[in-house]
């Protein structure tokens, strides 16, 4: 009896309204060459829904752009007796190579901190580290320093208030991808959030790999590392002779 009640009661109360998004790039695939300096996305979209627009907090997004993850060393320095030296050192688990937030509001201020764990959003979150040596103190400084690197190094940005969002509909923004990126799949991830909470979120990939000459070395380094060295040697050696060359006959002119 009681089950048959709530459900009544729940059929009685009006539906959530679903919010869905429909996302757009401007290019999928990046192809970095010799002259490669960098590259644009713009990501638009909009929320799709089967209602009207729900009534309270207004619609707030979150886009994300995230390399390829991979471990990474990180080593600690103290100075002893007057130079500087390793001392402790931590492996993070896992570090996007690049990754980039651009909000449509202070992050802080449209996101709560238990959604961002879930969802692994923010910088922090999206680093893990959970390996290090219990005798290490300050474990968490290790991750922390990898982002602080990493976003000197222009491959980690916050840009707060960067996602136009039109009359609770429509939305765009820039991903800027610098000259030094790492070959693979880049996750493109948009999140729609009301009052702190996610309500949907969505994700695509951006293929970013080496061509021409460059993806032919790269492959080369790869596969064949004895033929890479051999030639990389004779090139080398060519152009030793080249320059000893074209100095001796500047100086037999003159």
């Amino acid at each position: 009896m009681l089950r048959l009640v709530s459900l009544l009661i729940c059929l009685a109360l009006p539906a959530k309204a679903q919010e869905g998004v429909v996302l757009g790039l401007s290019q999928n695939r990046v192809a970095i060459t010799a002259n490669f300096d960098g590259s644009e996305i713009l990501v638009f979209g909009a929320v799709k829904r089967e209602e009207a627009i729900p009534d309270g907090p207004p619609i707030e997004v979150i886009v994300t752009a995230s390399g390829p993850k991979e471990p990474i060393v990180v080593r600690r320095k103290e100075k002893r007796f007057g130079i500087w030296v390793n001392t402790d050192s931590v492996t993070v688990d896992e570090a996007p190579s690049f990754y980039a937030v651009a909000t449509s509001g202070p992050f802080d201020e449209i996101i709560s901190s238990v959604e961002d764990l879930r969802h692994e959003i923010s910088i922090r979150e999206s680093i893990r580290s959970v390996g290090a040596d219990m005798n290490i103190k300050d474990a968490q400084d290790f991750a922390e320093a990898v982002a602080r690197i990493r976003e000197n190094n222009g491959l980690y940005s916050l840009r707060e208030g960067t996602v136009d969002v039109a009359e609770q509909t429509l939305f765009r923004t820039s991903i800027d991808m610098p000259a030094n990126l790492t070959e693979g799949d880049y996750a493109t991830r948009v999140f729609l959030l009301r009052d702190k909470q996610v309500v949907a979120a969505y994700e695509t990939k951006i293929d970013v790999r080496k061509v021409g000459l460059e993806r032919f070395l790269y492959n080369l380094s790869r596969q064949q590392p004895l033929i890479y060295g051999l030639l990389s040697l004779a090139i080398a050696i060519a152009a030793g002779w080249g320059a000893s060359a074209f100095f001796r006959f500047v100086r037999q002119g003159s």
